[in-house]
């Protein structure tokens, strides 16, 4: 659910505003109300809304510049209440983004187009969040590993194909390309030069690159601590994990589950 905030130091139109309004019908619940500027702001800051509702007149400090301040720290979407001749002042908060204005005496079909509209922008700008994190992903794919070696590319020596399966199915195992040299009777030598020489890296390279997508991809993911996804990746030593996945992610485990 949505969760709104109203502020206004008027009773009566607070209340009307908690409870003359259907805000389950737009999957919305107020968790808050300030009668002031100053305590809008620290409920803003305390509860972290999605939809402001404020008055512009306010002790203390109005709503725009409580608009203001929050927006420094806080995400949400904001509707104004005004009276008509407050309207021209209240045109100032465009910059702000203000989604909606809404006159007194309220007009409460107006008020539902402004949160109609709020919940619009809370669901494209979500949309946006989760396209730019999947963009973020691509990128640390195509940093950590060209994307291509695994759409059927045609390769000059056999063995190359191999070395990329066997790395896709075996990295969360305990692999060597000893256990690929063994099993088709080839140089350990003859192979990383020409998985080297076809793919610009050396097999270790590769699986630890492989490893490490692997392992940001379970990071965001948020259901695994940073040891069990070491161990899923094929780390038995964390420490090492750590210097490993730093090394190519360019942060610590730990650094990057805090960037998300």
């Amino acid at each position: 659910m949505y969760k709104v905030l109203i502020a206004e130091d008027e009773e009566i139109i607070k209340k009307g505003l908690i409870y003359m309004v259907n805000w389950l019908k737009h999957n919305c619940v107020v968790v808050g109300h300030a009668a002031n500027g100053v305590e809008g702001t620290e409920r803003i800051a305390e509860l972290k809304p999605d939809i402001v509702v404020t008055d512009i007149r306010m002790p203390f400090k109005d709503g725009i510049a409580m608009i203001a301040e929050a927006k420094q720290t806080d995400q949400f979407e904001a509707i104004i209440i005004s009276g008509f001749s407050e309207f021209e002042y209240a045109k100032q908060a465009i910059s702000l983004g203000v989604t909606e204005y809404v006159l007194k005496p309220i007009d409460f079909a107006k008020l539902d187009e402004g949160i109609e509209k709020s919940i619009a922008k809370i669901k494209a700008r979500n949309q946006l969040q989760e396209y730019a994190k999947s963009v973020d992903d691509m990128q640390v794919l195509q940093e950590l590993i060209d994307v291509r070696l695994f759409q059927d590319e045609h390769f000059k020596t056999k063995y190359v194909q191999i070395m990329l399966d066997f790395i896709k199915n075996n990295y969360n195992k305990k692999i060597s390309l000893q256990d690929i040299s063994e099993q088709h009777q080839v140089s350990t030598v003859y192979l990383n030069g020409k998985f080297k020489e076809e793919t610009k890296h050396t097999f270790n390279d590769f699986l630890n690159r492989y490893r490490i997508m692997k392992a940001t991809q379970m990071l965001r993911q948020g259901d695994k601590l940073v040891y069990e996804v070491a161990e899923l990746t094929g780390f038995h030593d964390y420490k090492y994990f750590s210097q490993v996945f730093k090394k190519y992610a360019g942060t610590s485990p730990t650094q990057f589950i805090e960037s998300l």
